[in-house]
């Protein structure tokens, strides 16, 4: 195994509780359903449509929307944090040699934040995605310029769109059970992985 790209939030970052004060303070402004923490549960087993339709929060809006939720996380200087034992499953990748790349959604310079305040100096390749749906196609363009075939990496993200994405670029996809997406909602990964280390494990294989 060469290469194995990450999604970041749900993923690495546990930043649910951050984006939700994000959200929140947009819905406000904006006219739309808050989110309760009590509720998560629930949004995690509904579909992106499903979730927008029960906040009255048109899809159609989530490009407009990002850019205020990564500002909101910009003035109050939040960082990110990191879900128990990701520091440490990154650093083994990186000690055996793999190439690590991120593919995310979220600002770059938000994740990059992140990285740097956890010590984490050896991840080069962050890309943000302007729209949540067309991750296929930054991970297209990692592979070409590494000249990666389909063998050598792995996607691992959290949702349903995490891993239409691996499959679209042609690569096998890891689904991790502690993101934002209900089991119940995920079809088609290779290998779901209930700890980090589980990743390790299936680098190792190849």
């Amino acid at each position: 195994m060469k290469c194995v790209i990450f999604d970041f939030d749900g993923t690495l970052s546990d930043s649910i509780k951050v984006f939700i004060q994000a959200y929140n303070n947009f819905a406000e402004a904006e006219g739309y359903n808050k989110v309760a923490l009590d509720e998560l549960d629930d949004l995690k087993k509904m579909s992106i449509p499903e979730r927008c339709r029960h906040l009255n929060f048109p899809m159609r809006s989530i490009p407009f929307a990002a850019p205020k939720l990564y500002r909101y996380v910009r003035e109050t200087r939040e960082t990110l944090p990191l879900f128990s034992g990701i520091k440490q499953m990154l650093d083994e990748l990186n000690s055996r040699g793999i190439h690590i790349a991120i593919i995310s959604s979220n600002a770059s310079d938000i994740i990059k934040n992140c990285l740097e305040s956890n010590g984490i100096n050896y991840i080069h390749d962050v890309l943000s995605s302007k729209y949540i749906f067309s991750k296929d196609k930054l991970i297209k363009k990692l592979l070409k310029q590494y000249s990666y075939t389909s063998e050598d990496a792995f996607y691992v993200g959290d949702e349903q769109r995490d891993i239409d994405a691996s499959k679209k670029s042609g690569l096998r996809a890891v689904w991790v059970a502690w993101g934002y997406d209900d089991e119940s909602l995920i079809s088609g990964s290779d290998f779901k992985a209930a700890a980090p280390d589980d990743i390790v494990d299936y680098a190792a294989k190849g």
